[in-house]
C-alpha cells in the first residue's frame, strides 16, 4: 500500500475507532511497516518481572499494540505505563483495555511516531520491533534514556549494543527470546 493512501487508512481508523487526530500527526517510518504482533501474556509477564519493574517504574512501550504490557505493569507491578503506538484503532482498543483493568489513572497510550517521542522520562523501555527498526531506536536511546534506565527487547538485538543477558522461554504457542540492557553511566 502506497505511504499516502495508509495515511488516508490511518485518518480513518482514527475516525471510526473514536480518537481524535492530533494536530501534529506523527511522520510515517518504518514502524508502520511493523505488523502488530502480540506478546504472549507469559512473556509480559518474564519480560517486566526480569526488568525489575515496581511502583518507582515509568515503563515505556515503543509500538504498544493493545497495550498489555503498559496494562501488565501498572496492574500487576504498580508502575506507571506509557504506550507509544502509531495505529490510531489500537490506541483505542488500548484504553478501552485500560478502563476494564481499572488502571486508567496511571495509563497512558500517545498516538504518536516512536521516533518523535520523548523518552527521557522512562525508567523502563520494552521493544518489540524489528531489527531495523531497534537499530535505528540506538542513537535516540543514547540521547534520551538515563543511566539506570532498564531495556527489554522482545525478540531482536538493538543495533550493536551488547545485551547484559538474555533468556528463553516457552510460551502457550512458540518459544521467546527476551534481552536485557542496563544504560550505562557512559555509553563507550
Amino acid at each position: 500500500m502506497r505511504l499516502r493512501a495508509r495515511v488516508a487508512a490511518a485518518a480513518v481508523l482514527a475516525t471510526l475507532a473514536g480518537c481524535a487526530l492530533p494536530h501534529d500527526t506523527p511522520r510515517l517510518t518504518q514502524q508502520l511497516d511493523a505488523p502488530f504482533v502480540p506478546t504472549e501474556d507469559a512473556a509480559v509477564a518474564v519480560m517486566l518481572r526480569e526488568a525489575r519493574v515496581g511502583p518507582g517504574d515509568v515503563v515505556y512501550d515503543l509500538g504498544s499494540g493493545d497495550g498489555r504490557i503498559v496494562i501488565a505493569a501498572a496492574k500487576d507491578f504498580g508502575a506507571r505505563g506509557v504506550g507509544i503506538e502509531l495505529d490510531p484503532a489500537l490506541i483505542r482498543q488500548s484504553q478501552d483495555a485500560a478502563v476494564r483493568a481499572g488502571v486508567t489513572d496511571r495509563t497512558t497510550f500517545v498516538w504518536k511516531d516512536i521516533f518523535e517521542a520523548d523518552l527521557s522520562p522512562a525508567t523502563v523501555v520494552t521493544v518489540y520491533l524489528f531489527p531495523e527498526v531497534n537499530e535505528r531506536l540506538l542513537p535516540k536511546f543514547r540521547r534520551e534514556l538515563r543511566p539506570g534506565t532498564r531495556v527489554v527487547s522482545h525478540q531482536y538485538a538493538i543495533g550493536d549494543w551488547k545485551p547484559a543477558r538474555s533468556l528463553l522461554i516457552q510460551g502457550p504457542s512458540r518459544s521467546h527470546t527476551l534481552l536485557f540492557w542496563t544504560v550505562p553511566e557512559r555509553w563507550n
